[in-house]
Parts: C-alpha cells; structure tokens; sequence
C-alpha cells in the first residue's frame, strides 16, 4: 500500500467488519515495519563482517529461513568434539545434519545435527533445545535416540542422534510391494512409538512420511519416527529457555495437519492432533494418496487451508482411490500386490471406518490414543469386530462367520435340515430360546464391557499417581484389580510398580506385578517383552521360588523359540541363570545360532556394546554345557570390551572364575570370585536404583548376585 489511507480502506473491505481480526493484522504489519526499520540499520554492519555471524542471543524475527546473508556450513572433516563431519546428510531451515564418525570412547556411526552458522537467534535455539530435549525424554526402539549433546568451539549448539539408515515409509512400502497386512503392521509399530511421546508428554506435531524411515534390521524393517523440531510438551517446558509463538505462524505440513493445528497460533493443540496426521499417513499407505488432492493440500492463501479442513469432510479411502485414473489404480494397486477391484473391496470393508475416525474434525470423535488406534487396526487383523464401524447385528455376524468359516458351514447344513423337517410349533419353539439366548448374552457382554471400561479407568489413574511418584497408592489400586486384557497402558503400570518393589527388596510383590505383566504384556515388540523376562527370572530366585523359576523358563523358550529374535540372548541368561536341565539345555543351544550371527554384525558395525552383551550370553551357555574353555573365551572377551559396564564386567569375571576352577585354576578363581564379589556387594550395599543401558540396570547387577551366591558356593564345596 503507498500510504496509510490506501491500507486503511483496504482493511476495511478484507475484514468485512470484523474488528478483532482487523486489529491483529494491524499489529502484523506494525511488527513487520519495525523487522525492516531493525534490518536496514544493521545492513552495513552485516556487509563489513564477511562469515561473521551475530551472538548466540540476538533478538531476530523467530524464523528458520536464510540467516545474515550467505549461511556458512562447517566444512567435511571437521573435528566436533569426539565426532569427526563426514559428509552433510540432510538440510532444515535450522539445523544442518551430518554423518559423522564417534572416535571415543567407541567408534561408531551417527548423526550429528547443528544449528546453521549465523542462525543463533534465542527462538532458533530454543527450538533446537526443545527438540534435543523431546528425543532425549524417550527410549523406545521406533523412536531415534539421543546419545550426547553441547557446543562447538564457535558456541553453536549440537547434538548426537542415532544414524538411521532407511527411506521413507510410502517409498519403502512401494520399492517392496508390501501388502496392506504388512503395511498396516509397520503403522501399528509407529502407533506404539507416538503413543510413548505422548505418554512423555510430547506431541509430534509434523508427522508424515519423511519423517518416519524404514531401516531393516535383522532381515526386518524396523520403522524409526524422527525430527521431533516442532514438537510441543503437553505437561512441562522441554528447555529453561522460553519457547516464543509467531502470531499467525502454523506449525507443521499442511497435507498432514488437523484442522485445530491449521488455526491461527496453533491454540489447544493436543495429541489428538497426531492421531488426525496418523490418519492421513494411513490413507496414503493404503491408498497412495492423502486425503485431498495436492491443490487441496497446498492452497494459495492460508484461509483457503483453513476452510477445507474446517468444512470439507475426507472421502473415504475406497471412494479416493476409485476417484483416480485406472493406470494410478493399476499402478498402486501393483504396489500393493493385489488388483484395483480387490483393493477397494479391502478398503471397504472395515478399513474406510477406521481412517474415517482417525480423520474427524472433531477431536472429541477420534481415537483418544495412538495406542487405540493401533489396537483398532491389530483387531482388524485378527479378523475381529472394529469399534468405528456401526456396530449392526450383520456386520457383527459377519465378523463371527469369517473367523469360523468350517463351524458355520457345517451349523447351517445342520440347520436346513431341521427347517426341513420340523413342524412350525418346534420353529417358534426355536426362535423363542434363541432369543432369550441372545438377550442372556448380550446381558453379560455389557457386564464385560463396564467391567473393562472400569478396569481401564483404574489402570488411568494408577498411571497417573505413577507419575506423580505415588507408587504405593499406584499400587495399592492395581492390587484391587483383575487385568487379563492386554494392554500397552497396563503393562506400562505392572512394569514400573514390579521394578518399585524390586528395587525395596519386596521380591514377594516384585513377581506377582511382573507375572501379571508377562500375562498381559502381548503387544509390545520383542525388545521390551524379553526386557521384561529379564525382570522377573531374578527376582523369583530372589524370592526361592525353585518350582516357579522352572515353570518361568520353560514358558520362556517355548514363547521365543518359534521366531527367531535379535534379543536371543537375554532368553538364554535369564533361562540360565540357574543350573538347568539337558532338556533345557537342548531347547536353548539353537539360540546360540542367532548370537553368533549378531556378533558378526555387531563386529562389522563397530558396536561393541551389543558384541559384549552376546558374548556374555554365550559364556554362561557354554559353561552350562560343560564347555569351560570355550565359556573362558567369551567371558574374557566379554571382560575386553571398551564400554565400561560394571554389572556385564562383574557378571563375566565370575564366570570366568567358575570355568577357571572348573579346569583345576583354583587360585586364579579365587581371586577373580574376591574382587567380582566385592563389586556386587558394594553396589547392593549402597542400594540400587533403575539404572540405564550403558550403567547397567537393576536386574543386571541380581544376575551378578545369583551367579556371585553359586561361585562362592562352588569354592566352598571342595572345603
């Protein structure tokens, strides 16, 4: 506009009258004036410090875009700290991200992402703080981890994420032609890993394809989420530093975003806004497309965005995908392994329900949790009833039938033949019980489901006196329940009231929480669930229950035996850490193939950490079979490993000394018994707490104690 009458009369034909939206675009372009008066007194400053930047503080508008003219990248081969630039991976409006090499004290691949040179402003670094901090609250096997963090000799700020090797989600899905079960079991794993953040109390808030890579691992593809730059806490500040909001700044992808992340500010945004992102990522896995079209995605004007969202309601996927030209459907459809018929037939049965849900502009209609959503897809899978579809006696039958196919072929054979030949009397007869059946059955299927809803209130507020550090009341509400559904939520609770009791030497209430858990705990990935074996094998030793433990392990390889898993060797400890049978014996050795294998991989990646960990495992294998020389060279190289780790190091030194005496080296086991022991001891003495990966938990150092009690008794014996 050339002056002030020209804005004014504009203003006033765009606002129409509404005087509130007219005085925040006023104080807009105030601001905005004031940003240029503040750039043209520093112009020629800027232009006579050529590479210079401005210090870390200085106020410039809250924004990642160009920096004080031509952004200075740090150059390949840089040294930063421990970890040597390799080559620049992945640019943001920013931070620049970089491979870089870890030299000490492991060596080992990672990345290494930096604020831009000449990009320091307070907002910039408060939003690279907020993300460090979001990454670092979680540990979950789909999320990328944080190892280490600080600043360069310059003072811009850092930090070290895990190295995620992978493409895109859709890309990966396309390059391998995965079916929908197979697409729809990568999408429960990233369900699973947004419902952690969440319950860390962080929402994503950009999720979509490229932000979630598909690495294999193992001969799988493992799903990682990633950037968590504008992710938001839900319960506290993730930084000391104040995180400022732009007025009229929308934060996230418009093709992805919910409708109340599209308004203005981003007002009251909670984790039902990833469930709505989670819901387009599903369309577009299922169908190869979002939910609108790339106009509809991109509009030219921010109201434009906001309209759709707010009033166009989403086509169902099977009516988004019919919508496209037949070579888009051949071509997605081949994707897909199947055809474009058989594709919309899949889509339409309970798939277009689920989405649908994911996807409604009311927030209070959408799944309440990420986990819900992914439970409503695992039911999908085990051909059960969905909870978004109208529940009709039809479609409910129809579930029924599908899943005993042979029963009800053979019940309505049988039923023809009784139409044929009873009279109408013995008809109504027949309808009447039947009716009163189902009126019975449907009594006690509504008694089920308040007792669940019930149950589900409690495990909430258990979780929630959790967090508040009230573990006896957590504890003392769990004790007045009966959880026998499985549930993400409930073995969260089970898990940390078992390692409460554990760490207070009640090993009593230790194993009736974890043999709960274990019951219960059928969702969670193999990660977690042999982490939670190696809870509760302990902790029954501790507690003398001989009978139990061998009832425990038996379960334990029958459950692990039947697939193979990357964590085979946490089976094998935890079922040997007491004498075992030759039966048993015979059961575990096919494990120790898997070991072997991740040994081989972890030595050709440089990770010495899970290399001493498998080590360990074989030790204790082969000492158990009688092969002492050969346990002797895995405890030793398990001790060698130049990740210190006082729990795995104490652990191998006596089994060290346990195949020591075995092969007549008594002195030699006597020493390393004294100084391994000592170890144990002090640790217990001081008391334990939860511990961490690389420190060791709390069931590591009860597996050095039980193997501490059979060394020493093993000296004794001869005495």
């Amino acid at each position: 506009m050339t002056n002030a009458v020209e804005r004014r009369s504009f203003l006033e034909r765009a606002c129409d009258g509404d005087d509130a939206l007219r005085r925040r675009i006023e104080k807009l372009l105030e601001a905005s004036e004031e940003a240029e008066r503040f750039f043209s007194e520093g112009q020629s400053v800027v232009r006579t410090a050529v590479g210079s930047r401005p210090p870390l503080g200085t106020h410039t508008p809250p924004t990642c875009g160009a920096g004080f003219g031509a952004s200075v990248e740090e150059p390949i081969g840089t040294k930063i700290g421990h970890y040597v630039l390799l080559e620049k991976i992945g640019e943001g409006g920013c931070g620049v991200v970089y491979l870089a090499e870890q030299e000490e004290p492991l060596r080992r691949r990672v990345a290494l992402k930096i604020i831009k040179l000449g990009m320091e402003t307070k907002s910039v670094i408060a939003r690279f703080e907020a993300e460090r901090q979001a990454l670092a609250m979680m540990d979950h096997p789909n999320i990328a981890r944080v190892f280490d963090a600080g600043e360069t000799e310059r003072g811009s700020p850092y930090f070290i994420m895990e190295l995620v090797r992978g493409v895109q989600i859709t890309k990966y899905c396309d390059q391998n032609r995965l079916d929908l079960r197979e697409r729809l079991e990568l999408f429960i794993q990233i369900c699973h890993a947004i419902q952690h953040a969440h319950q860390k109390g962080i929402i994503h808030r950009d999720i979509k394809p490229s932000n979630i890579m598909v690495a294999v691992h193992d001969g799988r593809p493992v799903p990682k989420v990633i950037d968590f730059g504008i992710a938001k806490a839900t319960e506290a500040r993730l930084s000391e530093q104040q995180l400022l909001s732009v007025y009229a700044q929308m934060i996230g992808t418009p093709g992805y975003m919910s409708p109340e992340q599209a308004e203005l500010g981003g007002v009251d945004i909670d984790t039902r806004s990833d469930i709505y992102s989670l819901g387009v990522l599903l369309c577009e896995l299922l169908v190869g497309r979002t939910p609108f079209s790339g106009q509809e995605q991109q509009p030219a004007k921010i109201e434009d965005l906001r309209r759709i969202l707010r009033d166009r309601e989403p086509p169902r996927p099977s009516v988004r995908f019919a919508g496209l030209t037949s070579a888009e459907r051949r071509a997605i459809a081949a994707a897909r392994q199947t055809t474009p018929r058989r594709l919309v037939s899949q889509l339409r049965a309970d798939l277009d329900w689920v989405v649908l849900k994911a996807l409604e502009k009311e927030r209070d209609r959408r799944y309440e949790t990420a986990n819900g959503l992914g439970m409503e897809l695992r039911r999908y899978l085990g051909n059960e009833a969905v909870m978004a579809r109208p529940a009709s006696w039809r479609y409910r039958l129809q579930k029924v039938v599908r899943r005993n196919r042979a029963v009800f072929l053979g019940a309505a054979a049988v039923t023809a033949a009784l139409v044929a030949g009873l009279s109408f009397s013995t008809w109504m007869f027949l309808k009447e019980r039947e009716a009163h059946r189902r009126a019975v059955a449907a009594e006690q299927q509504q008694a089920r489901l308040r007792l669940a809803a019930e149950t589900r209130e409690r495990i909430t507020q258990a979780t929630l006196l959790i967090r508040q550090e009230k573990f006896a009341e957590a504890d003392a509400l769990v004790s007045s329940l009966r959880i026998s559904e499985p549930s993400i939520e409930g073995a969260a609770l089970l898990r940390a009231l078992g390692e409460w009791h554990a760490l207070g030497g009640r090993w009593r209430q230790a194993t009736d929480r974890f043999e709960t858990l274990l019951s219960i705990n059928q969702l969670e990935s193999s990660d977690l669930a042999t982490m939670d074996y190696l809870e509760f094998g302990p902790a029954l030793i501790e507690v003398g229950d001989k009978g139990g433990y061998e009832r425990f392990r038996q379960q334990a390889v029958r459950r692990f035996a039947a697939s193979p898993s990357p964590f085979a060797d946490r089976i094998v400890k935890v079922c040997l850490l007491l004498p075992a049978s030759a039966e048993l014996l015979e059961a575990v050795l096919p494990f120790s193939t898997t070991m072997l294998e991740s040994i081989e991989a972890a030595d050709a990646a440089g990770d010495t950490f899970t290399a001493a960990w498998r080590s360990l495992a074989l030790s204790l294998l082969e000492y158990r079979r009688g092969h002492y020389a050969e346990a002797v060279r895995w405890s030793q190289r398990a001790i060698d490993s130049r990740e210190i780790n006082a729990p795995r190091a104490a652990t191998a030194r006596l089994l060290l000394a346990m195949a020591y005496y075995q092969l007549g080296r008594e002195a030699e086991a006597r020493q390393e018994i004294a100084e391994a022991s000592a170890t144990v001891e002090a640790k217990f003495a001081h008391g334990l707490d939860r511990g961490s990966p690389t420190q060791g938990f709390w069931f590591d150092w009860a597996f050095a104690r039980v193997l501490a009690r059979e060394a020493q008794a093993t000296l004794d014996a001869r005495h």
